[in-house]
């Protein structure tokens, strides 16, 4: 729900700041804390416009606001405190791309594939 509601305050640039509403950005997922006070929002910059840095320090700069408007949205007993992170999702894709294509990672999953099966078969042996 905090995810739905931030897009779309983003997305109607709803939020009185230039900076913020010059940028487009990606709200990839919402982590809340087990007391549902903390709700800590992944966030990606998309199509160049701004860097990862500048989209998290300006949500944070407006987190107060923001915070206001999903409490508004929301029935909780009080309003998370919204805290910007940068999403990584990609990054670590890419990690394990590269992870899988190196030639020594290769190496050793086709060595694996070709290794003979060593587990038992169903059967009336071994019983």
């Amino acid at each position: 729900m905090i995810r739905r509601i931030l897009s779309e305050l983003l997305m109607q640039g709803e939020i009185h700041d230039p900076a913020l509403n010059a940028m487009s950005i990606s709200i990839g997922e919402v982590v809340m804390s087990p007391d549902l006070h903390v709700a800590t929002i992944h966030v990606t910059p998309l199509m160049g416009g701004a860097s990862v840095a500048e989209a998290v320090a300006a949500l944070s700069r407006n987190a107060w606001i923001l915070r206001k408007r999903v409490a508004a949205e929301l029935s909780l007993r009080a309003a998370p405190e919204l805290r910007f992170r940068a999403d990584e999702t990609f990054d670590r894709l890419d990690a394990a791309r590269k992870l899988f294509a190196d030639p020594v990672v290769q190496r050793d999953i086709a060595a694996r594939d070709n290794e003979p099966c060593t587990t038992p078969k169903n059967g009336p042996e071994g019983a």
